[in-house]
């Protein structure tokens, strides 16, 4: 597995326990657990913190387009792989630096994370979401 792809595997385990736990516990600890525990020999850790971060600072933002993108499903109704691998994709969409990570990689990067740990609808749902958003901001 690349490591930019391992990185968003590990930074998608870690928010989807933090959502979980209705974010309760530390994030960064549980990233750094997550690295060490599924990182091998790993060595993306600063773009994984700096996705974490961004989430994180970025959250209500992102969490009201992925609202306004997906009315028929509610926020809260969502499952917690879909909500939060929609949160990395739009924040790398939205946010994150174009030159180290165009759109497209950041949309097929989303699209593959949800049908790795999603539903068998999750890829296509993702698709649709960031898609949108995609047109939108063009």
């Amino acid at each position: 597995m690349a490591s930019r792809h391992l990185a968003r595997s590990i930074v998608l385990q870690s928010l989807f326990e933090w959502d979980f736990y209705k974010k309760e516990p530390n994030l960064k600890e549980i990233l750094k657990r997550n690295i060490e525990k599924f990182g091998g020999n790993f060595n993306e850790v600063e773009f994984a913190e700096s996705l974490v971060e961004g989430v994180v600072k970025h959250l209500q933002k992102i969490d009201e387009i992925i609202q306004q993108s997906a009315p028929e499903r509610p926020l809260n109704q969502l499952g917690l792989v879909d909500r939060n691998v929609l949160r990395i994709g739009l924040f790398e969409l939205l946010y994150g630096d174009k030159k180290e990570v165009p759109p497209k990689v950041a949309i097929n990067e989303a699209i593959e994370l949800g049908k790795t740990f999603g539903g068998e609808s999750s890829g296509k749902f993702v698709n649709g979401v960031l898609g949108t958003v995609y047109k939108e901001i063009k």
